[in-house]
């Protein structure tokens, strides 16, 4: 089914929408979750931020577009669980507004921080390989300095070097674009 179609059904406040949703997208949740929150907590907290992400989608169906549905449910998948880490008192290394997804209220916010991730993406593509790489694993798909360093076949330390060499050169870049 298509999207607008679940969309429509969710706004209409008709459950099927939500069942077809997620039976759509929750893998690809469960991943964006499971991957930021597995050092940190059970299975069952992870699968209640998962639930967490639909009851949002639920609820604010009428602010979704048909054409964004995926990175609308990522964006809020990531948002809600570097939310629970805070809550626990553990953070990912990065947390940066500029790379955060969550929507803005105004238009004008919209623009700008859409303007943000246009700079912050420029940045980030323009590190070298394997560094572009090392960064996006570990920042965007939030995985752990082993999970990285086992799938890239690096040692450890090398990816803790890369990632804060990445951090400096962002910081810089960004610094001089005025973010």
């Amino acid at each position: 089914m298509r999207e607008e179609i679940i969309l429509r059904k969710m706004r209409q406040r008709d459950p099927a929408g939500l069942d077809q949703l997620m039976n759509r997208y929750i893998p690809y949740v469960s991943a964006i979750v499971w991957n930021i929150l597995s050092q940190a907590m059970t299975a069952e907290d992870a699968e209640e931020v998962v639930s967490d992400v639909f009851l949002a989608a639920w609820n604010q169906a009428d602010q979704i577009r048909d054409t964004s549905v995926k990175a609308w449910l990522g964006a809020v998948a990531r948002y809600k669980a570097k939310t629970r880490l805070r809550q626990m008192g553990k953070t990912l290394p990065l947390e940066e507004d500029v790379l955060d997804d969550r929507a803005a209220s105004t238009p004008d916010e919209e623009m700008e921080r859409a303007e943000e991730r246009a700079l912050v993406y420029q940045a980030v593509n323009s590190l070298k390989e394997p560094d572009r790489e090392i960064f996006l694993r570990h920042y965007y798909y939030a995985q752990s300095v082993s999970q990285i360093s086992e799938q890239m076949r690096l040692n450890e330390s090398t990816v803790k070097t890369k990632l804060s060499r990445g951090r400096e050169r962002l910081k810089s870049m960004l610094l001089r674009w005025g973010i």
